[in-house]
């Protein structure tokens, strides 16, 4: 297996590159369990389509506000790496209580569950923006895609066996009629696993975290800045993908548990397709990024993006959804990847924190308004094939649809030296084909495609 010795021989942060993917084995396991299993426990609670609107939508919402004392909280701790350690013990600890919800019967429990959660994406954002700050100064711009894109791929290795490993435990502890019991080792599970992050991030060096009067301004000054700042402009082009994703996201799982009756083992299967192909996609897109620059990747995927919950209006065939996972998750994979790449080419170290943070805390705000609008409209709208939730896809379809067109063409790449190519060769080349177009102005739609 390659080691970022053999990626990177010339980086002078092997040790804190080498420490970090192994980290992120143990955070991607705490993760892949969070992102996939969080709404079914909560229905498992007894939560109704508003309830997981909440459950989605107030963590993420505190959690982005949290995002304008990450300077701070990393100037109080003195260290960014400090910062992270404590803070991924502490998530660990959260972690408790919410297993204990599983064997434990008492009034608004959904209420306790969201409050708990709240914290722990609180921590989480904060600990996802000052973590992409210190390992970013560990890569130049010409690695980053290479390494992320390789580490990515690597510790969705462990997301991909947790998520198996979950959906099988929770199949078979139900059909013992102790639900309960599986979620109680679940979460204590996850919990353990972020320890033993926190502990493994040790490994990694800290560096002196550049600090210029400068780079400092204030979020209102951030958002004056969005007809001439380029990085404000894509800020709230990835903000409206976000709401007009995070409007159907969480009732894909209520569709599937709910609506169609899947058990867990058939969740866990067709969510699959998404968690492998992503695995699969990261190390490819992040080649294409470092090639062709981080914009060109983001602008051909949010194309693709909003054929996703159309595709699920035409069957609900057990291969037929696990087909359409695994294209959304190779379609997202790229947007995901290139999205963070862009923020740590377009700035500059000194005001990473800062922007890392705002970016954050608007995605955080688009969620929170995105995922309580879809609650509020999932028990309301018209049904669609006998389902609301389908009407719901098809609106956020539409949303994204918008997102694309409208604000994809107001920002560009930073990097100075990437290779011209059209989205059309793009495509090709990422799925395996290579394409020559040696005069494209006699191809009209090739023209079309290279304006956008």
């Amino acid at each position: 297996m390659l080691k970022p010795r053999d990626l990177l021989p010339q980086n002078p942060f092997l040790k804190s590159l080498d420490a970090s993917w192994k980290e992120g084995i143990a955070a991607s396991i705490m993760v892949a369990i969070i992102d996939e299993y969080l709404i079914p426990f909560g229905l498992f609670l007894g939560a109704t389509p508003l309830d997981i609107g909440f459950l989605v939508a107030i963590p993420h919402l505190l959690g982005s506000l949290s995002q304008f004392l990450a300077v701070k909280i990393v100037d109080r701790f003195g260290s960014r790496l400090r910062f992270l350690v404590r803070a991924s013990a502490l998530q660990a600890v959260f972690l408790l209580p919410v297993a204990g919800f599983s064997v434990m019967v008492f009034p608004s429990r959904i209420l306790a569950l969201i409050l708990l959660i709240t914290v722990f994406r609180i921590l989480a954002n904060l600990i996802g923006t000052v973590w992409g700050s210190l390992v970013s100064d560990y890569l130049p711009p010409e690695e980053r895609g290479k390494y992320f894109g390789w580490r990515s791929h690597i510790v969705g290795f462990a997301g991909v066996a947790a998520t198996i490993s979950a959906g099988v435990l929770l199949f078979f502890f139900k059909k013992w009629s102790v639900p309960g019991l599986g979620f109680l080792l679940l979460f204590l599970a996850i919990a353990v696993s972020r320890y033993i992050s926190a502990r493994l991030m040790t490994g990694m060096e800290d560096t002196p975290h550049q600090k210029n009067p400068a780079d400092e301004f204030t979020f209102f000054m951030f958002l004056r800045r969005f007809r001439r700042s380029n990085f404000v402009k894509f800020v709230f082009y990835v903000g409206s993908i976000t709401f007009a994703t995070t409007l159907a996201a969480p009732y894909f799982s209520v569709y599937m548990l709910q609506d169609l009756k899947f058990n867990y083992l058939v969740y866990m299967f067709v969510h699959m397709g998404a968690v492998v192909a992503g695995l699969f996609s990261f190390p490819i897109w992040g080649r294409h990024a470092d090639r062709v620059g981080n914009v060109k990747v983001l602008k051909i995927t949010s194309l693709f993006i909003p054929m996703i919950p159309l595709l699920w209006l035409f069957s609900a065939n057990l291969l037929y959804l696990f087909c359409i996972e695994i294209f959304a998750g190779f379609v997202w994979g790229g947007f995901n990847l290139c999205s963070v790449n862009f923020i740590y080419d377009a700035v500059s170290p000194g005001k990473r924190i800062r922007c890392l943070g705002y970016f954050s805390f608007i995605i955080g705000a688009a969620t929170f308004l995105g995922a309580s609008l879809g609650g509020y409209l999932a028990e309301r709208l018209p049904p669609l094939n006998g389902s609301r939730i389908l009407t719901l896809f098809v609106i956020s379809a539409a949303l994204r649809y918008v997102s694309h067109f409208v604000l994809s063409r107001h920002f560009y790449e930073v990097r100075p030296k990437t290779q011209p190519i059209s989205s059309v060769e793009l495509f090709f080349s990422v799925v395996g084909i290579k394409l020559r177009v040696e005069r494209p102005r006699e191809w009209g739609f090739l023209s079309l495609w290279k304006k956008t």
